[in-house]
């Protein structure tokens, strides 16, 4: 997925502050290899993805966010990020061995 930033503002900050995850480790999450796949429940309005994917020390994230375009730009907007629980891990990697 090729995108040239992010879209914060004190909308989508406070709700991943909610979690303590740092704009930095969402950030860098799309850095590296991660999981993206639809997020059709919530996508009515917009269309939303989630991501999930491995900080640099190893803890399991996730996002949701959306697509915005910005002039010539596309940015990730987070919507929601939140670290996930070793069962919840555990239970995305046998529905998704693929992935």
């Amino acid at each position: 997925m090729e995108f040239s930033g992010f879209d914060w503002d004190s909308g989508n900050l406070e709700k991943c502050r909610k979690h303590d995850i740092p704009t930095e480790v969402i950030e860098s999450l799309f850095e590296r290899a991660v999981a993206i796949l639809p997020d059709e429940d919530h996508s009515q309005i917009e269309q939303r993805f989630r991501a999930v994917g491995r900080t640099t020390e190893g803890q399991a994230v996730f996002v949701v966010f959306t697509l915005r375009r910005c002039g010539e730009d596309i940015l990730i907007r987070p919507i929601s990020a939140r670290y996930m629980h070793k069962r919840e891990v555990r239970s995305y990697e046998e529905e998704n061995p693929d992935i």
